[in-house]
Formats: structure tokens, sequence, C-alpha cells
């Protein structure tokens, strides 16, 4: 299949496995809020961005008057299990972000992807992320690239407690309204074949990144590549 020339309004990335190394994100930033979990809802817990995710988690469990400890431990599960709930992220959100300010945490990107996304927005191209972290990490984590504040070259970020799961075509079709961007003329970049069918079922033209070295590997019979250096994107 020949390396795809897309014309679209919006570019919708995601982050693991595409635009950054799945190690990067699993092998630091995991490990880094997994030890700081319970420390930060202890000494937080009068936020009430916390008390907000303490409640969520409360609720997640089927018990509104579990003990502090109990959600820890059960965050701390969620944290080793991967599993992708909205409470959990949006705590790890809070703990990145501030390990970004310290200078404590630094982000990767692969080298092909800052050069295609500045000269996809030069030509006009809007961009957008949509990532099972929470959008406080997305931005964290695009203003601490080696090449720089990415953050200036995105329209919108999305997560799975903004816009839904990310295999739900329901999210795709929320992030294209609140973009104001018909579902047609939108692209979605990912590694993961059954995120990909979940944005074709929405009407979002789809290309997979499957990068060397990445766990992913199946296109599932969308347009593939290996690099951003691949593909064309032209602003619709």
């Amino acid at each position: 299949m020949s390396p795809p020339r897309l014309t679209a309004e919006l570019a919708l990335l995601d982050i693991e496995g595409t635009t950054s190394a799945t190690g990067a994100v699993q092998g630091t930033l995991f490990p880094y809020a997994r030890a700081r979990l319970g420390p930060w809802v202890r000494e937080h817990g009068d936020d009430p961005e916390v008390r907000r995710i303490i409640d969520e988690a409360r609720s997640l469990l089927g018990d509104v008057d579990a003990p502090v400890e109990r959600v820890v431990a059960t965050l701390t599960q969620w944290s080793d299990d991967d599993r992708k709930a909205a409470p959990l992220k949006a705590l790890q959100g809070l703990i990145w972000a501030a390990g970004f300010a310290a200078g404590e945490l630094t982000s990767q990107l692969f080298d092909d992807v800052a050069p295609a996304l500045r000269r996809w927005h030069r030509a006009g191209v809007r961009l957008a992320v949509f990532s099972s972290g929470s959008t406080r990490a997305q931005r964290a984590w695009f203003a601490a690239t080696p090449a720089g504040d990415l953050t200036s070259l995105f329209d919108g970020y999305f997560d799975i407690d903004s816009a839904g799961p990310k295999r739900d075509p329901a999210a795709y079709l929320r992030i294209a309204a609140d973009l104001a961007v018909a579902p047609q003329r939108a692209v979605f970049v990912s590694d993961v074949s059954a995120e990909l069918d979940a944005a074709a079922a929405a009407g979002f033209s789809t290309v997979a990144v499957l990068r060397p070295g990445e766990p992913h590997h199946d296109a599932g019979g969308h347009r593939c590549v290996t690099s951003f250096t691949e593909m064309a994107i032209d602003a619709a």
C-alpha cells in the first residue's frame, strides 16, 4: 500500500506508541505516579479536585463511605492493572504535572513527530490529542518535549473523562462536535486497531502507526505507516 496522503481539517493524535514510546510512559510515568498516589491523596485531601477524584473512585467501588486507605489501595491496584479508570487518570495527571513543573520528569517524542506536527500546523491542519491519560497530563507532556513546548500547536486535548472510551465511536463524535469539525474532515492516528475501528465508525479517516519495537503490530485493515515521515496531511 502506498504511503498515505490525506486531506483533513483536523489530525487527532494518540500518544502512547504513536507520538511517544510506550516504554517512556509505562516505564517512567506510571512508576513515578504509583509511588506518590497515597502521599498525594493524604497531603492534598482538602483540594477540591482531589476530593472529586476520591468521590468518583468511591462511586466506582460502589461504596460512597469507603475510607481513604481503601480508595488509595484501589487506585494503586488500578495502576498496576493499567486500568483506564477516570479517577486514576485524573490523579496521575495531577502528580505528573507537578513532576514536570518540578523538573523531575521530562517527556519523550519519536524524532519524526515534532517536525511533522509543525509541518502540518503550518499547512493549516488543526491538531488535537486523544489519550487515556488526563488532559492535564497531555498538556504537561507536550510542554516539556526535547523539541520544546509544543502546546501552542494543539487546538484541543481530550481524555476518557471529557470524550469517553477510546474504543467507542461516540467519543470521536464528541471530539468532532467540540472542535466544530465534520468527522469526514478529520483523521485519527493511533497504534491500536480497535481505537482506529471506533474512529472509522464515527466517520474519521484513519492511519495506523506501527513502529518497530512497539507492542502493537496489527493495522486491522487501516492504512499503515511506521513513521510520521511516511504520511502527508494537507489542510482540507
